[in-house]
């Protein structure tokens, strides 16, 4: 549980009771799962007062396939202009080259605003190591912006090179959001019985400054001083800051010493595929896509082809994704529901998918969890 979202884009759950959301399947086991946070939504307890309505997007490789368009405008259109929060499934972006394709939640991520990819990891289960923290991925520029070439070099083989880009403005958006999520954290670990790793907030800022000291040296100084000049609202917020080889080496060795970590996309991409491991399985893992006026839940895994229908699929990564998307629009109260039943489903162990080490099937975890609602 991110324990209270910081860009609340609803002033209370009462002040919006009927919720539309979009619903992009997109590629793989993303048509399996997606329904999975429909079934929560629309299974929530009716003491919290909420109604959803929903519409089935477009978007995702398969798409781009048949009409050469992988993110249609109209995708873009209704989330901005008739939806309140929105679920993405999975995508099947392929490994070579293909003319006229580009990532669809990538383009996504830019045409919403959604400069922040939030990744909470937390152990559950005593098999679990020991881990609570969360890595906020800037969303938005590094390696991700796209913009590659091939040439040849003057013995004629080929080069490839690709543009690395850490903006300030970007840089400081995400690093305010880390240091604001550490303290919502904090207030919650406060003022509730949640069991917790720590007992101050921290944020560790990933680098590769050492060597990239242009792009990392800009993104390690950034927030660096983002904090220093906000210590009337930051000032109990540990700065550290970890190397990116070493920050792998201790996130795996010593998970517990992370509260929230930031980092540059790449690094955060690949940190938080890596803390999934933490837990058992990236099919557990939440995320959200989040900018000032939107969030978009998306669960970590990868379209799967190799487990696509054959029903066994794990829908806790996207169940908890759409808790997560519900904390960020300001409803804590519906997803501390969510987060419960998933625990308990966690804890009790006996209705899992294959990943974690169980037989049941995707629709038989859905129902074990709504159940306990």
């Amino acid at each position: 549980m991110l324990s209270r979202s910081v860009r609340h884009f609803s002033s209370s759950s009462a002040s919006l009771k009927k919720l539309k959301i979009g619903l992009i399947p997109g590629d793989g086991i993303g048509r399996e799962v997606i329904p999975a946070g429909q079934a929560v939504l629309e299974k929530l307890p009716k003491s919290l007062d909420l109604q959803f309505d929903f519409v089935t997007l477009d978007a995702g490789y398969e798409l781009f396939q048949r009409t050469g368009t992988a993110l249609p405008e109209k995708t873009v259109e209704v989330l901005k202009s008739e939806c309140d929060g929105a679920l993405f499934g999975a995508v099947s972006s392929p490994s070579v080259k293909v003319a006229g394709y580009s990532s669809p939640i990538v383009a996504l991520r830019k045409k919403m605003g959604l400069y922040a990819n939030v990744r909470p990891v937390k152990s559950v289960t005593s098999s679990d190591k020991p881990v609570d923290m969360v890595i906020v991925r800037e969303n938005t520029e590094d390696l991700y912006v796209k913009e590659e070439r091939t040439y040849n070099a003057e013995d004629g083989s080929r080069v490839a090179e690709a543009i690395k880009r850490i903006s300030e403005n970007a840089t400081s958006k995400i690093a305010t959001m880390a240091y604001e999520i550490a303290l919502s954290r904090q207030k919650i670990r406060e003022t509730s019985n949640l069991s917790s790793l720590h007992s101050k907030p921290s944020v560790t800022v990933t680098h590769k400054s050492n060597v990239l000291s242009a792009s990392d040296g800009l993104f390690r100084e950034v927030c660096k001083n983002v904090w220093e000049s906000n210590k009337d609202k930051f000032g109990s917020v540990e700065y550290k800051e970890q190397i990116v080889d070493s920050m792998v080496y201790r996130m795996f060795r010593e998970p517990e010493v992370f509260d929230v970590v930031v980092a540059p996309n790449l690094y955060g991409d690949i940190l938080s595929d890596g803390a999934a491991a933490l837990v058992g399985s990236l099919g557990v893992v939440p995320s959200a896509n989040v900018g000032d006026n939107f969030a978009i839940g998306e669960p970590c895994h990868g379209s799967a082809p190799d487990i696509e229908g054959k029903g066994i699929s794990n829908p806790i990564a996207t169940i908890r994704s759409t808790a997560l998307m519900l904390e960020f629009m300001g409803y804590q109260e519906a997803a501390a529901k969510i987060y419960e039943a998933v625990d308990a489903n966690l804890v009790e162990g006996k209705v899992k998918t294959p990943d974690l080490g169980g037989n049941s099937t995707t629709q038989q975890v859905i129902d074990d969890i709504v159940g306990r609602f």
